[in-house]
């Protein structure tokens, strides 16, 4: 059987799911249906995200911080890590700066 996966996943997504020697945790089916429901839902907030900054002139950071306290509960259906690589990957999306969000390279 061939692997024809044409989303590519993140290093940075599959550091979410890996072990501490790199291997993944879950069968890859399960990976990248996580990968997806993931990235999905960080894109579908980029519109929710510049709402609220604009309907209560509030910072980008207090947006992310609400976004990320919504995802917190089981009920958001994901664990600790997911939620805060969807802030990550939602601040990065709208090029707002966030404490997760890794800075590029000095000169870089």
């Amino acid at each position: 059987m061939s692997d024809e996966y044409q989303i590519p996943v993140p290093p940075s997504f599959q550091a979410v799911h890996a072990d501490a020697r790199g291997r993944l945790r879950l069968p890859r089916d399960q990976f990248r249906a996580r990968y997806e429901l993931c990235e999905d839902l960080a894109l579908a907030l980029v519109e929710r995200a510049q709402a609220i900054r604009f309907d209560l002139g509030v910072t980008e950071a207090d947006v992310l911080e609400r976004i990320a306290q919504g995802l917190q509960p089981p009920a958001a259906g994901l664990d600790e890590a997911e939620a805060a690589w969807v802030v990550t990957r939602l601040a990065e999306l709208l090029d707002w700066p966030w404490s997760g969000r890794p800075q590029p390279a000095a000169g870089g």
